[in-house]
Order: C-alpha cells, then sequence, then structure tokens
C-alpha cells in the first residue's frame, strides 16, 4: 500500500474534533465490510463441506462411470468388466441388473427400483457397509432369496428385518 493511499484512509478514520461524523460512518463501514467478509467466508467454507458430503455419499452408492448395451442390456459383461479394469484409473467394476417393481408386506404396496447385484463385487464399487443399519451385503447368499431396502421404503412397508416381503 503507497504512503499516498495510507494517507488518505488514515485521514477518514481519525477525524478532526470537529468531524466526528465522518469518523462514525468510516467506522461503521468498516465495521460493515468486516462483517460481510466473514459471513461470505463462513458461508463459502459450509458450502464447500457440504459440497463434498454430497459428492462422497452419491459416489459411495453410486459409480462415476455405468456401461450398458443397447436397450440397456450388456451380453458379455465378464468381458467387458475385465476390459474396464485394465484401464489404469479404474479401480473395480460390478455388473448389475436394474428394473423397476412393485414390494408388497402386510397389504401395503410400494413401488420401487431394484437392482440386483453381485455382493461379492459390489462392495468393491460401494460403501453400502457404511449405510447399513442392519446386516451386510455378505449376508446375502444365492438361492435364498434374500433382500435389501431402504430405511424409507422399509418404514412405510411397517417391516423389520427377517421379514418376508412380495417382490
Amino acid at each position: 500500500m503507497s504512503p499516498y493511499e495510507l494517507f488518505i484512509g488514515l485521514r477518514y478514520t481519525r477525524a478532526k474534533k470537529r468531524n466526528h461524523f465522518i469518523s462514525f460512518i468510516s467506522l461503521i463501514s468498516l465495521l460493515g465490510i468486516t462483517l460481510g467478509m466473514t459471513a461470505l467466508i463462513t458461508v463459502m467454507s459450509v458450502m464447500n463441506g457440504f459440497q463434498k458430503e454430497v459428492r462422497a455419499r452419491i459416489l459411495g452408492v453410486a459409480s462415476h462411470v455405468q456401461i450398458s448395451g443397447f436397450d440397456n442390456q450388456l451380453k458379455d459383461w465378464e468381458f467387458t468388466a475385465k476390459q474396464a479394469v485394465k484401464h489404469p484409473d479404474v479401480i473395480a467394476a460390478a455388473p448389475f441388473v436394474s428394473a423397476q417393481g412393485m414390494v408388497s408386506y402386510d397389504q401395503v404396496v410400494h413401488g420401487a427400483m431394484v437392482r440386483g447385484i453381485l455382493p461379492d463385487t459390489e462392495n468393491t464399487v460401494a460403501d453400502f457397509a457404511e449405510m447399513m443399519v442392519s446386516g451386510a451385503l455378505n449376508d446375502l447368499r444365492p438361492g435364498e432369496f434374500g433382500i435389501v431396502i431402504g430405511m424409507e421404503l422399509a418404514r412405510s412397508l411397517g417391516s423389520f428385518r427377517g421379514d418376508k416381503i412380495v417382490l
């Protein structure tokens, strides 16, 4: 800061005895700018933290990239997954099948998005373990017709762990 700018700044912040109004206005202006900058920095910090948290939660259950064939079918998914994992930027790959469906329990029916997974490979691409309230993906066994449902769907159906629901 040059001496000229410093001179002007000090002149208006330290007025003579007969001109206290300029000092008062300068002080109020300085406090207003300080408060505004403090609020701006605080809000930006909160929003950056919120953005990181949202990104982490979304990417924890949804992959960055999904590969699908024509009409959402992929004939040779094993080969495609092996080819994808060979790329240096790809950490893991896991197949899934998804469709819309109806879920019912005790005369209560709701629509749901159904996603069929391989539990062993799904753990490599998603952080379901951190979000599951009860049980684990490893509890799912082939042929046992196990299912994992979201907390909101379970609450609206009135079902609990171990209940048999109709899909």
